[in-house]
């Protein structure tokens, strides 16, 4: 289709495409006190380009093969035994995210997101609905949260969701590695929480956007009024 704002379109594209790489060694560089080793923060910037980068799947062979790597053991080692402040990651992605995209009028985004799953040892998982594939299959699923204004979105949070066939079974949480402080909570409770926290980190936001599973919960809607938050419930029924 032919507007007559394509052309601009395509000089903004262009632009933004020769952009990215020094965006990309800009957030390196922010997140870099968490990432102590040279050797992480070397992997963790292979990641972040393979996983921006067009290719058909996107696992750790695909992604070490995009890097130049020999093997997936670096990636690998980064995403499963590496010490990471993964809380700290994310108070560095929202000040990114603050800074690059602050705006008063911003819309706190909620979604749920699934991965299906084989086996019963990956941490949350059990058989539950996931939107990934449209029905109750056997799935890890965790709850997001994106910040979006004109400037543009990204995700600034998650919470992965454990069902109470995990939080009652205290070996098999002791087993995956499970904190001993996690609990059980409801998906609008993990939303809850990451609005709250977004919030006390002085994130500017005046709506928040989600279907009705959270727009419907009554503590959820309590608490995004008595943050002065605007709700706009998303209804996700397509039938």
């Amino acid at each position: 289709m032919k507007t007559t704002k394509t052309p601009a379109v395509a000089a903004a594209l262009s632009v933004a495409a020769q952009r990215w790489p020094h965006r990309l060694n800009e957030l390196i560089h922010t997140i870099s006190t968490r990432l102590t080793r040279p050797e992480t923060r070397h992997t963790t910037r292979d990641l972040l380009r393979g996983l921006l980068a067009p290719l058909a799947r996107k696992n750790c062979w695909t992604l070490a093969e995009h890097a130049g790597h020999p093997t997936p053991h670096r990636l690998q080692h980064l995403l499963s035994r590496a010490q990471v402040d993964e809380g700290g990651l994310i108070e560095d992605l929202r000040t990114y995210t603050r800074t690059h995209l602050g705006d008063q009028d911003a819309v706190l985004v909620l979604d749920e997101t699934g991965d299906l799953k084989k086996g019963t040892a990956t941490v949350g998982v059990q058989r539950q609905y996931t939107g990934t594939a449209g029905r109750v299959e056997n799935a890890q699923v965790a709850v997001y949260l994106a910040y979006a204004t004109p400037a543009g979105h990204a995700l600034t949070d998650h919470r992965l969701y454990l069902p109470r066939s995990w939080t009652r079974d205290p070996e098999r949480l002791r087993a995956a590695g499970v904190p001993d402080e996690v609990s059980f909570a409801t998906k609008p409770e993990l939303a809850r929480q990451m609005i709250s926290a977004a919030l006390a980190a002085h994130t500017p936001a005046r709506w928040v956007a989600a279907d009705e599973v959270y727009g419907a919960n009554p503590h959820l809607r309590h608490a995004l009024e008595e943050a002065h938050l605007g709700g706009s419930p998303v209804s996700v029924d397509t039938r």
